[in-house]
């Protein structure tokens, strides 16, 4: 249980994911993604690193809550998902930044908003979902420190001042970034708090969706 079997420490980063369409696409930004979603319900494909992972979840709550119906195609992995649509034979996906950036850079897929409510700093022009009309987005991966549960109360918050001092500083901050990610550093108490909303939220998306794992 991840609630009852772990004492949290600190929240160490998010790592934001990139909304891509094919340059094929003619979707510039989210609202024309969504009217073209509509027009063309069930033809347009979204790809996956396979049923209940983040791209798929993040896809899912995008669907809900534009009102959008996609087709899902689930891959075993990354790369495979990433080369098919670079290739063009899939439209649409969610794919983490710091693996999707370097083909946005390049101009072989076309990023249309970023997960996170904050927007990604290598890319300060693209909107997030939400300030690009998608109300009540924000999805992204992280990394926490966690311990057993039980662990004592002095030793997880002597570990949690260590970590949040070196997540607080500037080369720390860097070196996450460079690997795609938003360094944090939060409490106990607030980590705790954001992982209940996490696993409620996601719950949340796999019932309405019916998310079933491989």
């Amino acid at each position: 249980d991840p609630l009852r079997d772990f004492s949290y420490v600190t929240l160490m980063a998010i790592l934001p994911s990139l909304l891509m369409v094919h340059p094929s696409v003619p979707a510039k930004n989210v609202k024309e993604l969504v009217a073209l979603a509509k027009a063309r319900p069930g033809a347009l494909t979204y790809a996956s690193t396979g049923n209940g992972t983040s791209p798929h979840m993040m896809m899912e709550m995008f669907r809900s809550l534009a009102g959008i119906n996609l087709v899902h195609v689930p891959y075993k992995g990354a790369s495979p998902a990433m080369i098919d649509q670079i290739s063009g034979q899939i439209e649409v996906a969610f794919s983490t930044a710091i693996a999707a950036l370097p083909f946005v850079q390049q101009g072989k897929v076309r990023a249309i908003a970023v997960s996170t409510r904050e927007r990604f700093p290598p890319l300060p022009d693209l909107p997030t979902m939400e300030q690009a009309g998608v109300k009540g987005f924000d999805a992204s991966s992280w990394n926490g420190v966690v311990m057993p549960a039980g662990t004592p109360r002095d030793i997880v918050i002597k570990v949690n001042a260590e970590l949040v001092k070196m997540l607080k500083s500037p080369e720390m901050q860097e070196k996450i970034l460079l690997q795609g990610g938003i360094a944090r550093g939060s409490t106990p108490e607030e980590f705790t708090a954001f992982v209940k909303a996490e696993l409620a939220k996601w719950a949340k998306v796999a019932q309405a969706a019916k998310v079933r794992l491989d």
